[in-house]
């Protein structure tokens, strides 16, 4: 998420919560929420492990701190971001539009619509090197104390059962806030899982 994004969203109104009806259920959970299991720990994050999914860690160069975490998964990948939110509102409603904003400036087409979690963009991004344009869909699920983001491509940006597929695993990941004090919109820590 662009740098900026904090000094756009201080004066945005306050925006009710966006998540699926079942979110406490189907997820994405939170850490309270969750059935103890076999997770892949990344801190703010964990993953369940799955046949055939690939995971790489998105690190910023000068920090060396992990910023996402990409999930590809049967010609479609996701990329996830957990962030911290307040208590009793939801910021996904505001960081999709700044979000959009910053797309279209970059020459992206971009289009709201309602998806299998709720409001959603769908955009189509400037042809990169080889020329060719790619589509990509901006997920967004405000949890507990949490907003979790997902950019997702390949397969899964414009073909209805692969998007299927890519939520069941976006909302199988858990968000592990924490109690320390965060700000809202600060990204909440990932770590490279520890070898077991």
């Amino acid at each position: 998420m662009p740098d900026d994004i904090d000094d756009q969203l201080e004066d945005e109104e306050t925006f009710e919560k966006s998540a699926p009806a079942d979110r406490d259920e189907a997820g994405p959970l939170d850490e309270a929420e969750a059935p103890v299991r076999p997770y892949i720990d990344l801190g703010g994050l964990r993953i369940v492990p799955r046949q055939g999914l690939q995971m790489r860690l998105e690190v910023e160069e000068a920090t060396k701190r992990v910023v996402a975490v990409t999930l590809e998964h049967d010609g479609s990948t996701v990329q996830l971001q957990p962030f911290a939110a307040p208590r009793s509102e939801g910021i996904w409603g505001a960081v999709r539009g700044i979000v959009a904003e910053q797309l279209e400036r970059q020459g992206a087409t971009v289009e709201e619509a309602e998806g299998l979690l709720g409001p959603e963009l769908r955009c189509t991004l400037q042809p990169g090197p080889d020329g060719q344009a790619r589509a990509v869909r901006v997920l967004g699920v405000d949890g507990p104390r949490w907003m979790l983001q997902g950019i997702v491509a390949g397969r899964a940006a414009t073909d209805e059962d692969a998007i299927a597929g890519i939520v069941e695993i976006y909302r199988s990941t858990v968000v592990c806030r924490g109690e320390t004090p965060m700000p809202p919109r600060e990204l909440i820590p990932l770590h490279a899982p520890k070898p077991a």
